[in-house]
């Protein structure tokens, strides 16, 4: 949970990029975040209730999204909060995490990991609302047993080939994954605007 004084004014909010000009500053990963970019689209019943909630004086207006472009979650993450935004008319701004570790430091993982992407929402008068960290949970629990499985099948493959053999069979879950994330944090906005 963020801390009770947050380092995120709504000034520091301001000083974020957009998401154009993320991209335009970016140095790994451009093509793959791009291809995931123009292959989703927000449905529109989630496009209207989430910005339904946004004229509610405890609905999201504002979206701080952490990232960087090395990151495999981030590669599919952040086209889809991008996405998120333009469908719903968030002001969202992009914050690299290693550039902003106190920022991170208020929204890590179980207390302690810095897992990204992470968005971090908030009312139109900047009050914090909630956040959501890295995959959605049928990632989470699709990516463990793929997992258990690669690691049965090839159990002597390094470090290196295990990755590459885990993005090989993610890779045909990555829609479901980004339509589960704007699902996780439809839900979570709707439950904290009551």
């Amino acid at each position: 949970m963020a801390r009770q004084a947050s380092v995120v004014t709504p000034q520091r909010f301001d000083q974020g990029f957009r998401y154009a000009d993320y991209m335009a500053q970016i140095k790994v990963n451009k093509p793959r975040i791009e291809g995931f970019y123009d292959g989703f689209t927000v449905k529109p019943d989630d496009a209207r209730a989430i910005k339904a909630l946004a004229r509610k004086p405890n609905g999201a207006a504002k979206m701080l999204v952490l990232g960087e472009d090395w990151c495999g979650d981030v590669v599919r993450g952040l086209p889809t909060l991008a996405r998120l935004a333009e469908a719903t008319g968030l002001d969202t701004r992009i914050f690299p995490r290693d550039q902003h570790l106190d920022i991170m430091n208020e929204f890590l993982n179980k207390g302690r990991y810095q897992s990204i992407p992470v968005a971090v929402f908030y009312t139109k008068d900047h009050r914090y609302i909630y956040h959501w960290i890295e995959r959605p949970e049928i990632a989470i629990r699709e990516t463990a047993e793929i997992e258990a499985v690669i690691k049965k099948e090839k159990p002597n493959l390094t470090e290196q080939e295990f990755a590459q053999e885990r993005r090989a069979r993610t890779a045909g879950r990555a829609a479901a994954w980004q339509q589960a994330t704007v699902q996780e944090i439809r839900e979570a906005l709707t439950k904290a605007a009551g």
